[in-house]
Order: C-alpha cells, then sequence, then structure tokens
C-alpha cells in the first residue's frame, strides 16, 4: 500500500547485511518498510577495494575510458583532464537531480537506496568503499533523500531519482531525518555524524546507472498483491454464499481438469473457506432453482488463480534482477571496463504493466459481484441494495458506484506504459522503457484494488447478516466478525464513507486475511 512519504518506518529486527550477491525481496521488504538498519560486508568491502584500483589505473592512462575520463551521454566524445573530474562527478549529480512533482513515498527511496547500494557491493561498478558505507549509514540513520514523482524514463535507468539520492550523499539537497522531519541534507549528516563524500572518477555515474527504483517497487507490488489475492480469494467465496451461489464448482477434481497451477490454489482457498456454510446447505437441494452460478462467482479461482501464474512470474524477473549488477560501464571479473545495455528497463517494464491489467482485471470482478447483491432481480430474496427500507434507504447504493470508478480509473492505469518511448539526450537514448512510470501507476492501482476488494468484503457481510437466521460458513463469519468491530450492521443509512474507510484499513493491514486463518489456518 501506498506509505505517507513524511511518516517515519520503525526501526526494528537484525541488520541487513549487504554483500557481493543479491539482497532477498524480504531484506527489502524489512529495510523498506520496517526501517531495519543495514551494514556492508567485509567481503563487499575487499571486491569494492580490488575493483577501485583497476578505475585508478585507467584514470592514470591518457587513453580516454568512458565514465572514467570522458563526459557521459552524448557529450562522452570530450576527454576531461584529470583536475575537473571532480566537478564531472559534482556536476553530473547536480545535473541529473532534476526531479519534479510529488515527494516519493519514503519506502520506495529506501528500497532505491538499498538496491543501488546491492549493486555496489558487487564490485563490479569500480566506486571507493566509502561510497557504499556512506550509503548504509543513511539507510540506518533513517535519512531519505527527497525524490520526485517525475524524471525518470527507465533508461539509463532511473537516472533523476538516483541522482536526488546521490545529492544527498554529496550533502546537498533536501531530505527527511528519522523523525519524518523536511531538512537540509547537510545538517542532517551532520546530526548523524556522516561525513558527506566527494565523488572521484566514475562514481557519480556508478550512483545513478540503474534500475533500483523500478526494482524496489515491483518487489513492494509483488508483496502487496500476493496479500491482495489472498483477500480476493475471501471476498469471492463471502460472495458466493451471499448470492446463494454453490461451492461445488470449486471441487479439486474438476480443477485438475485444467491445470493451471494458480487457480488450483484459488479454489483450495475457497473451498476451505465456504467449508460448513449453512447458507451454502440452505440451498445444496435438488430442487435448487439456479443451475449455474455467474461467471464472476464460478469463474473466480480461474482470474484469481491467473493473477497468481502472472505475480510468479513477474517475481521471477525480480529475482533475476536483484541478482544483477547494473552500471554502465562495469568492471569485469577480468577488469575490462565495458559499455553495456543493462540499464535498460524494459525486463521490468514489461512486468510491471502486467500486473497492473492483473490488478484491474481482479477488480473488476470483485465490482461485478458487488453489483449483484444490490440488484433485486440477481441478488435472490435480498432487499434492493440491501437497504434497511428501500426507498427511503439507499443502503450500498452509492458504494458500488465508488467500487465502479476506481475501477474506471484501474482500466486506465492497466493501458501499458512500456510500448511508449520518449527519445532523449540527442537521440542518444534514442529508446527508453518508461519502467519508473508503469511502476507508479501499478502502485495506484494496488491501493484502488484494495478499495474495491474492502467495498465487496463490506457489502457481502451486510448480505450474510441479511441472510439470517441461515449461518456463514465459520471462516466467513470469522471475516465478517472482524468488520463488525469497527462497522456496525445493518440498519438505516448513516455516513458510509467512514465504514468504507475502516473496511479498507482491515483490507489493507491483513486483519480481515488473519480472521479468515484463524479458521482456516494459513490460506495460500
Amino acid at each position: 500500500m501506498r506509505i505517507d512519504s513524511a511518516r517515519p518506518a520503525p526501526v526494528a529486527g537484525e541488520p541487513v547485511v549487504v554483500g557481493i550477491g543479491p539482497v532477498s525481496p524480504e531484506d527489502v521488504v524489512r529495510v523498506a518498510r520496517d526501517g531495519v538498519a543495514v551494514w556492508v560486508s567485509a567481503e563487499a568491502l575487499a571486491a569494492m577495494a580490488q575493483t577501485r584500483q583497476r578505475i585508478e589505473a585507467l584514470a592514470a592512462d591518457p587513453k580516454p575510458v568512458y565514465g572514467v575520463s570522458t563526459g557521459f551521454g552524448a557529450l562522452a566524445v570530450r576527454h576531461i583532464p584529470p583536475e575537473s573530474r571532480k566537478q564531472l562527478q559534482r556536476s553530473l549529480i547536480r545535473s541529473h537531480a532534476a526531479g519534479s512533482g510529488a515527494e516519493v513515498e519514503r519506502e520506495v527511496v529506501r528500497a532505491l537506496m538499498l538496491l543501488r547500494l546491492s549493486t555496489l557491493a558487487t564490485g563490479r561498478t569500480g566506486v571507493r568503499p566509502v561510497i557504499a558505507q556512506t550509503y548504509a549509514a543513511l539507510l540506518s540513520a533513517g535519512i531519505t533523500p527527497v525524490v520526485h514523482e517525475y524524471g525518470s524514463l527507465g533508461c539509463s535507468g532511473d537516472l533523476a531519482p538516483l541522482a536526488h539520492v546521490a545529492l544527498a550523499a554529496l550533502g546537498e539537497g533536501t531530505v527527511r531525518d528519522a523523525d519524518g522531519d523536511l531538512v537540509p541534507a547537510d545538517r542532517a549528516l551532520a546530526a548523524a555524524a556522516i561525513e558527506p563524500v566527494e565523488l572521484e572518477e566514475k562514481e557519480g555515474l556508478a550512483l545513478i546507472n540503474g534500475t533500483d527504483g523500478m526494482l524496489g517497487m515491483l518487489v513492494l507490488a509483488c508483496r502487496d498483491l500476493r496479500e491482495l489475492l489472498r483477500l480476493a480469494d475471501v471476498t469471492a467465496a463471502m460472495s458466493v454464499e451471499g448470492l446463494l451461489g454453490t461451492d461445488r464448482v470449486f471441487a479439486a477434481d474438476l480443477q485438475a481438469l485444467r491445470p493451471q497451477p494458480g487457480q488450483a490454489v484459488a479454489a483450495a482457498n475457497m473451498t476451505r473457506l465456504l467449508a460448513d456454510s449453512g447458507i451454502v446447505a440452505s440451498h445444496a437441494t435438488p430442487d435448487c432453482p439456479v443451475v449455474q452460478d455467474a461467471y464472476s462467482l464460478r469463474c473466480a479461482p480461474q482470474v484469481a488463480g491467473a493473477a497468481r501464474d502472472t505475480l510468479a512470474h513477474a517475481e521471477r524477473v525480480a529475482g533475476y534482477e536483484l541478482a544483477g549488477a547494473v552500471d554502465n560501464p562495469v568492471v569485469t571479473l577480468d577488469g575490462r571496463v565495458e559499455s553495456n545495455g543493462n540499464f535498460h528497463g524494459a525486463p521490468l517494464a514489461y512486468v510491471l504493466d502486467f500486473l497492473a491489467i492483473v490488478v484491474a482485471d481482479v477488480a473488476s470482478m470483485s465490482e461485478r459481484r458487488t453489483d449483484r447483491f444490490l440488484d433485486k432481480a440477481r441478488n435472490h430474496g435480498l432487499p434492493p441494495f440491501l437497504a434497511d427500507d428501500p426507498g427511503v434507504d439507499s443502503g450500498h447504493m452509492i458504494a458500488q458506484y465508488t467500487q465502479a470508478a476506481i475501477v474506471a480509473d484501474l482500466k486506465r492505469l492497466a493501458a501499458p506504459a512500456s510500448v511508449d518511448s520518449i527519445p532523449s539526450s540527442a537521440m542518444q537514448e534514442d529508446h527508453v522503457s518508461l519502467g519508473w512510470s508503469a511502476a507508479r501507476k501499478l502502485r495506484r492501482a494496488l491501493d484502488g484494488l484494495t478499495r474495491v476488494l474492502a467495498i465487496e468484503a463490506l457489502t457481502a457481510a451486510r448480505a450474510l447478516d441479511l441472510r439470517a437466521p441461515l449461518t456463514p460458513a465459520p471462516a466467513t463469519a470469522a471475516v465478517r466478525a472482524a468488520l463488525r468491530t469497527e462497522v456496525p450492521g445493518p440498519g438505516p443509512d448513516r455516513h458510509l464513507a467512514p465504514d468504507i474507510e475502516a473496511a479498507v484499513r482491515l483490507a489493507a493491514t491483513g486483519a480481515l486475511v488473519t480472521a479468515a486463518e484463524s479458521i482456516t489456518g494459513p490460506l495460500a
């Protein structure tokens, strides 16, 4: 979920140790969201020191080497004399710190910083160990550079966001301190006893040529979507029950006829959630007039399952990128300094866009189930709009409008960023990924999905109440009870927005899934 950029994260748990190998998705989440400290391993510091010797040798060579003794991008043809190279690195960071717009969330910036540090620690970028140690110190002190919404084209990596972080390491620009206060970087560094760095050859370039913003947002999004898909199974089960649907279609042998792995997981979850439902049992008779449930009920595992399979692919791509050392140029294991195109964000941009499609579709199906509850012709005996006194009361009529408005927005957010490209840098960077843009819209989409599922849960819980004296399954009853701790049951119309926001909080914190799992055990 999106987190207020000004709110400091709690500091808890063992530090994350960054070494030559990749950090894990769990490490990213712990540093980004839990605020844990960061250390750099001795092995990584030694590898950086060794590689730095190669850069210093090239810096002393009269032959120009890109990134070491030349300008950058379209200006790479100019050889820079030694006395101007510190200014070159400083100018690179200052000029590239050109972001604009809203402040990016604290968790995103911390993830970005950790991932850049992880690449530095591989020893393939040629920076001095002090650069990595400074980034680790900033993270451990809870100092978060201000990064802006706009500025990255996703190629050469996330230049502007990373430059704003590097600027803070130089003691320039603006940061949030550990208390979340907006302060000048030099003051925050001094308070934390962190010495600003003075960049030498190659180091400015190494701090900004990375896919770290895209990757950080992808890792966080994968974590959030996996939780939301469990919630989607919970709300779908509640809707099946409240709309007098059947659980027979979720049987394992039926799912096995189409061996899509995610589908089997979702169907199994829904079977467990609906176990021992008095409402389902009440109409599971030969004379039940409902021959088949609507697709939004019957096909819920097919959609949530396909979403899981897409998510699994995105997690694999993130895993590959976590294991990478993205910089340009890089120092190879045999000591060559080579230009490359690994900073192009296409692999990440594609899956970020794919996940936005998944989010929109899962939300769309949820909204359709909510709509069925409100239509007297389709809700099998419930009052119109689930209103207490239809005509006098409107019930959940406009809650569904809110859902529909969000779903419409999600469909627009599902339009892929990665098929667009705007050439830059005097046509040197003539094709860009726009992966940062894909990641930003995915974060917004996940917030929308959370709200749509929360409204479905709120509506389905009201329907379960209205089915009394029939009793829901123990698992769905536990979810309803969790909602009832903050939202009253059916009655005359009241201000509905606070009820919706309470449901959103319970959905976002995982409380609704936890309530279900108190009966079912862990859902997959």
